[in-house]
């Protein structure tokens, strides 16, 4: 058998299997606890049952949450404090996989050879377990794959591979892909939470104002609705939103700044689905407020004036708990729960992309030149020359090809100063759009300083709770 030969075996999954699999496990926090001595581990062949699928681990990424997972161990957010000295994982979820060996009940859907990427946000029996996290991943070379994946919440979380000349890095590649992608989407609700706990607050300003929920007083209907210092515009309405569910009312006015942990607590509620302050809040009270959100919380501001001072939120429950920060002037709160923009890149816009010299953030500008109707300018910063020089080679040609001014500063080289002076010279109107890809709490909170009206601003970075 010749070399040819035996390459298309082992495309096809046709080569015998060796007796052991090497694999990269995780023991707890840190560089030192991955693996034994530095080193990958010998362990037999996984087996696999007639529900499930053994694949080969042809490609795996590595991705900025694979680092996040080694140094924070067990108390990452995704791994639920498991004990990882006990029951270690197996990282990596950016793969490409082909199928080696098929369960005898499955024979009928699938069969060696098979191509698949995985779709790494799995969820079975209600919990998200995800490929890589609490299931075993992709940085070894064979994988078991049962009923989490090929049967979960969702249905079956492989993707199959369709083009046969696809490399097995291209296709490991779809999965960062598809993040960029998926993060100028929206797919949030448009009402409130069923059955779900509404906390309706009445700021400074906000009494003799006419307010309504439009209409959020025809969709679904939560079970718990707290009120605090109500404006009267807004009882008739809340009276019959409560009648509607049946659903337990609490009253709690304050004078002065509300008590949130104090005001939840008498009402027996652990979190709060949608938080609607309508007027002129302190900041204190919209950061108590976010940090009592539900997963997948709301928290919406209904104003038409400047708040006193910044508020400070938890940006990594955007990306871990999917709490989201919605606002609208009023008086029609439902106003707030409308898409007030298409999240994609602004046609014609200005665009800047902060962190651009790595891999994702090189995804970011090249799916921005790709658009049918790119921006009109993009900035790409980052404080690597190197780094910087390739997103320059790589893309001007395709931007100037585009009609699309490319412009590459490094903020580092430049000082703040001379870095600022040309961002508003670029900008003065402010951008349409920017993603940051810097994991730094400054760098984040800085780039809004830079949005336009109605900019919107993609925190790309991998940030934990609590940033």
């Amino acid at each position: 058998m010749n070399m040819m030969d035996i390459l298309e075996q082992y495309r096809r999954g046709q080569l015998p299997l060796p007796e052991e699999n090497w694999a990269w496990f995780l023991y707890g926090a840190g560089l030192e606890n991955f693996g034994r001595d530095g080193a990958p581990e010998k362990r037999p062949m996984p087996t696999y049952g007639p529900h499930e699928l053994l694949a080969r681990v042809d490609a795996c990424g590595i991705c900025f949450s694979d680092i996040k997972i080694i140094k924070a161990g067990g108390d990452h957010p995704r791994l639920y404090g498991r004990d990882l000295a006990s029951d270690p994982i197996i990282i990596g979820h950016e793969v490409a996989l082909t199928i080696v060996g098929v369960g005898d009940e499955l024979r009928d859907q699938y069969a060696v050879g098979d191509r698949f990427v995985v779709q790494a946000d799995v969820y079975y029996r209600g919990v998200n377990l995800a490929f890589g996290y609490m299931l075993y991943g992709g940085f070894q070379q064979y994988v078991v794959l049962g009923d989490e994946v090929l049967r979960g919440d969702h249905g079956c979380y492989l993707i199959p591979i369709r083009l046969p000349q696809l490399g097995y890095a291209e296709a490991a590649l779809a999965e960062p892909w598809a993040c960029v992608v998926r993060s100028y989407r929206s797919d949030d609700r448009r009402a409130f939470k069923e059955n779900g706990t509404l906390w309706i607050i009445g700021a400074a300003g906000s009494a003799t104002k006419q307010y309504t929920l439009g209409s959020l007083l025809e969709g679904p209907a939560p079970a718990v609705i707290l009120t605090s210092n109500l404006p009267a515009s807004l009882q008739a309405e809340v009276d019959a939103l409560a009648s509607r569910s049946a659903a337990k009312v609490h009253k709690s006015d304050a004078a002065g700044l509300l008590d949130v942990d104090e005001v939840m607590a008498a009402a027996g509620a652990e979190a709060v689905d949608d938080a609607v302050v309508l007027g002129s809040p302190q900041p204190a009270l919209l950061e108590a407020l976010d940090r009592r959100l539900a997963r997948r919380g709301f928290l919406v501001l209904v104003t038409d004036t400047a708040l006193a001072g910044p508020v400070s939120v938890d940006v990594g429950r955007i990306h871990y708990d999917y709490t989201r920060h919605l606002g609208c002037p009023g008086p029609d709160v439902s106003a707030a729960y409308t898409e007030t923009r298409d999240p994609r890149l602004e046609p014609g816009g200005k665009f800047w992309v902060a962190g651009a010299g790595g891999p994702m953030g090189q995804m970011h500008v090249q799916w921005a030149l790709e658009q049918k109707q790119p921006p009109s300018l993009i900035v790409a910063s980052d404080i690597d020359r190197q780094r910087l020089a390739v997103v320059a080679a790589r893309f001007s040609a395709v931007a100037q090809a585009r009609g699309v001014e490319l412009i590459c500063l490094n903020p580092q080289e430049m000082g703040s100063e001379s870095f600022e002076e040309s961002m508003r010279r670029l900008a003065p109107e402010g951008f349409d759009d920017i993603c940051v890809l810097v994991p730094v709490p400054a760098v984040i909170s800085d780039c809004a300083r830079y949005l336009g009206h109605r900019g919107m601003l993609n925190i790309f970075a991998g940030v934990g709770r609590g940033t």
